[in-house]
C-alpha cells in the first residue's frame, strides 16, 4: 500500500514567531540574558579600541563589535570552537535571537571570529571589559561589603605529548630547539601551561584565582596562572585597599606565615581554615571552627559548579597564557552576566 505524507506550508515569520515563543517557554537562558544585560554599555570601549582609519577605499566593512562580542559570550558560554560558532549562529534560532540576526542577514564566519578574538588578546581588552561590567554592578548597589572569599580552579587545555628532555627546557622557561626548527610544531605547543597533581589526580593547564563576594557570589577580581602555582601565591594579587574591615574566607590552602601577613596588610578578618601538620593534628575546637566557616568558603563552590556544569566545562583549547588569561576573563565575565540576571537586578 502506497504511503502518502502531509505536505507542509510554506515556512514564513509567523512560524518563526511560533517557534522562538516556544523556545521562551521553554527558558531560553539567552533571551534572559539578553533581556538581562544592557550590552551597549561596551559599545564605546570596543569601538575606541578597535577601530581603525581605512587605509584605502574598498573592502568590506567589519561587523557590528558588540555582535562580535556577543559571539564570543557564546562560544564561552557554551565552550565552543569558532568553527562550532559559526555553525551553531547558523542553525540554532536561538543563537540568531540573541544576536539580533535574521536569515538574511550575513553571518561572521569561524575566521571572522578567530580575528577578533585575536584583537582582544592582543590589546589584553578582556580584563578592561571585565571591570567595565564590575562598575556597572558597582553602580547598581549590588555589593554589600561583607565578606570575601577566594579560591582557585584548574582550567585545562590539550595535554601535550614532549619527550624528557623538552619538558625539562620548558621547566627552565626556555623554548626547546625542536619546536623552533619546525614553526608548524612551534605554533602546536604550549610552553606556558604546566602539568600538577592533586588528590591523585593529574592535571594540565592554567589556574583560575578568583575573589568573590561571599553574599551575591559575584566575581570581584581574578588572576591567571599556571596550574602548578600554589593557591597561596595568588593572595597578594587578589586582595586590595576596598576589603579593607571585611573577612576573608579561604581553605587550608592560604594558610602561613606570607599568607597571615597579607591577610594582616589588608586589615581584614582572618576566617582562613586552620591546617593541621605531622605531630600536630587540628584539635576538636580548631575542627569545629573549620566547619563553621565552611558554610561560608562553599559559597565559592557554586561559582566553579556553574562554569563547569552550565558553561560547558572549565577546559580550553587555545595555546599559551597571553590566550589563556583572555578565555579565563571572558569565562568570569560570562558568569558574572549570568550571576546578575538570576538575581533579578
Amino acid at each position: 500500500m502506497k504511503k502518502t505524507f502531509k505536505r507542509h506550508r510554506d515556512y514564513g515569520f509567523f512560524d518563526q514567531d511560533i517557534r522562538l515563543s516556544k523556545l521562551t517557554k521553554l527558558g531560553d537562558p539567552l533571551e534572559r540574558l539578553s533581556k538581562g544585560i544592557d550590552f551597549e554599555l561596551f559599545r564605546i570601549l570596543l569601538e575606541e579600541k578597535l577601530i581603525q582609519s581605512p587605509l584605502g577605499k574598498g573592502g568590506r566593512p567589519p561587523f557590528d563589535y558588540v555582535l562580535m562580542f556577543k559571539i564570543l559570550i557564546l562560544q564561552r558560554y557554551y565552550n565552543l570552537s569558532d568553527d562550532q560558532a559559526e555553525f551553531q549562529i547558523n542553525d540554532r534560532m536561538s543563537f540568531m535571537r540573541f544576536l539580533n540576526l535574521t536569515i538574511a542577514d550575513d553571518i561572521p564566519d569561524s575566521k571572522t571570529v578567530w580575528a577578533f578574538r585575536e584583537k582582544l588578546v592582543d590589546l589584553e581588552l578582556i580584563e578592561s571589559l571585565f571591570k567595565l561590567f564590575l562598575s556597572e554592578l558597582v553602580n547598581l548597589g549590588l555589593f554589600l561589603h561583607e565578606g570575601k572569599i577566594i579560591d582557585a580552579s584548574f582550567v585545562e587545555v590539550p595535554r601535550q605529548r614532549n619527550s624528557k628532555e623538552e619538558n625539562d627546557e620548558i621547566k627552565k622557561g626556555q623554548t626547546p630547539k625542536s619546536f623552533t626548527l619546525n614553526p608548524n610544531i612551534e605554533k602546536q605547543k604550549d610552553i606556558d601551561a604546566r602539568w600538577t597533581k592533586k588528590n591523585s589526580q593529574t592535571f594540565f593547564g592554567y589556574k583560575n584565582h578568583i575573589k568573590i563576594d561571599n553574599i551575591k557570589k559575584m566575581i570581584l577580581t581574578y588572576w591567571v596562572s599556571s596550574a602548578n602555582v600554589h593557591d597561596s601565591q595568588a593572595l597578594k594579587e587578589l586582595l586590595d585597599k576596598n576589603d579593607k574591615g571585611q573577612s576573608i574566607h579561604a581553605d587550608s590552602a592560604y594558610t602561613g606565615s606570607d599568607q597571615e601577613k597579607i591577610i594582616q596588610d589588608n586589615e581584614m578578618e582572618n576566617h582562613v581554615h586552620e591546617k593541621g601538620y605531622k605531630n600536630k593534628p587540628l584539635t576538636d575546637a580548631q575542627k569545629a571552627s573549620n566547619n563553621e566557616k565552611s558554610k561560608t568558603r562553599a559559597r565559592v563552590e557554586h561559582v566553579f559548579g556553574f562554569m563547569e556544569m552550565s558553561m560547558g566545562g572549565m577546559c580550553l583549547q587555545c595555546i599559551g597564557i597571553k590566550r589563556a588569561k583572555a578565555a579565563i576573563g571572558m569565562m568570569n565575565l560570562v558568569y558574572n552576566m549570568f550571576r546578575k540576571v538570576q538575581l533579578g537586578i
